[in-house]
């Protein structure tokens, strides 16, 4: 089951299934479980592993030496972490990978891809731009975060990350991905304003909510 999810992801489009099963062997996958708060990757150390998530989910953080948090993104379901410092294994983590919730994942090696013999294999050639997609793709939510944290105000963060996740998924009702802590800690607000702002936008119509699931309201109406 792990090897057939793996398979089927992003990093082995385009590829026959003579090419999957070697691209699929060069990366010594190996499967971990984590539970609740556990460290996955720590920053400061080296990865030559990205990690795909096989159930559950992880969260991408910055944690200070003074207990500072910062939540840069969420990782569900067949979605990776860590292949940038994987393909560059000599660069140290700048971030902690953490357990969301109990999860699998699975670390593949890159090694195999970067330096086989015969470097121009197809599947070779194929897996290092699956791997581009991946990385361009993880750009475009981390960018995302810095337009939701541009703001100045609460409100104006709280709305600018209602607003993409209500055109990701295609709808005005909707859960996250974060708790109320996780949600302050991601767009860089106390948790207590930020759930003083939400208390605020429900009283004057703008959005209905509960725990992690919302429902924005159009106004002028």
């Amino acid at each position: 089951m792990k090897a057939e999810l793996i398979r089927k992801s992003i990093l082995f489009v385009g590829m026959n299934e003579e090419e999957k099963l070697a691209a699929y062997a060069s990366m010594d996958v190996k499967e971990r479980e984590y539970g609740k708060g556990e460290t996955i990757l720590r920053g400061g150390t080296k990865t030559s592993c990205m990690g795909m998530v096989l159930s559950g989910s992880v969260t991408i953080e910055s944690n200070d030496m003074w207990g500072n948090r910062t939540i840069l993104s969420h990782v569900g379901m067949g979605q990776f972490f860590a292949e940038t410092y994987a393909y560059l294994k000599d660069t140290p983590m700048l971030v902690d990978v953490t357990a969301n919730e109990d999860c699998r994942v699975a670390l593949l090696s890159l090694e195999g891809a970067k330096h086989g013999e015969a470097g121009a294999e197809a599947w070779r050639l194929k897996l290092v731009s699956n791997l581009l997609t991946v990385v361009t793709r993880k750009n475009l939510i981390l960018s995302g975060r810095s337009f939701h944290t541009a703001p100045k105000t609460i409100r104006g963060r709280v709305l600018s990350y209602l607003n993409s996740v209500s055109l990701q998924k295609k709808s005005t009702e909707f859960d996250i991905p974060f708790d109320r802590q996780q949600l302050a800690d991601y767009l860089n607000l106390e948790r207590t304003a930020l759930s003083k702002e939400l208390g605020k936008m429900q009283r004057e119509g703008l959005i209905k909510c509960r725990k992690n699931h919302f429902r924005l309201i159009e106004t002028g109406k």
